[in-house]
């Protein structure tokens, strides 16, 4: 029983940081709008007007990898049966290797890289354990 409620923690958790992540993606362009002419819609989009972009239109990308990872590693931590710091980092891992497979497709300034890489999903997983366990 605790293997099913382990293996439910970590779908749930992703499953929820991945919703959390695509929310403010798509809220991003309404609150610091694209540049004319950039369709941020595409992957194909975003590569022509990756050149376009300002540092204001990286504000929420890593916010949404950021409060991803923290939400879904908060609630892996939190539904697990044992394992609990473990399988909560391991949902910063998973969601760090998005953020790997994203630079990869999309590249960025070298900038943006290091903060969203190093600062947006080991350390945002870590946020969510120490949290959880002050409650």
């Amino acid at each position: 029983m605790r293997i099913v409620r382990n293996i439910l923690a970590v779908l749930l958790g992703l499953v929820i940081g991945s919703m959390v992540n695509m929310g403010i993606i798509m809220i991003s362009g309404s609150i610091i709008p694209p540049p004319e002419g950039v369709d941020m819609t595409t992957t194909e989009g975003l590569q022509a007007g990756m050149h376009m972009l300002e540092p204001k239109h990286y504000i929420f990308p890593f916010l949404a990898h950021a409060l991803g990872t923290f939400v879904g590693a908060l609630v892996a931590y939190m539904m697990a049966a044992q394992y609990k710091k473990s399988l909560a980092i391991g949902i910063g891992v998973f969601f760090l290797l998005g953020g790997v497979a994203s630079v990869l497709m999309l590249p960025s300034p070298i900038w943006y890289t290091v903060v969203d890489l190093l600062g947006a999903y080991i350390p945002f997983a870590y946020l969510a354990v120490w949290i959880a366990q002050k409650k």
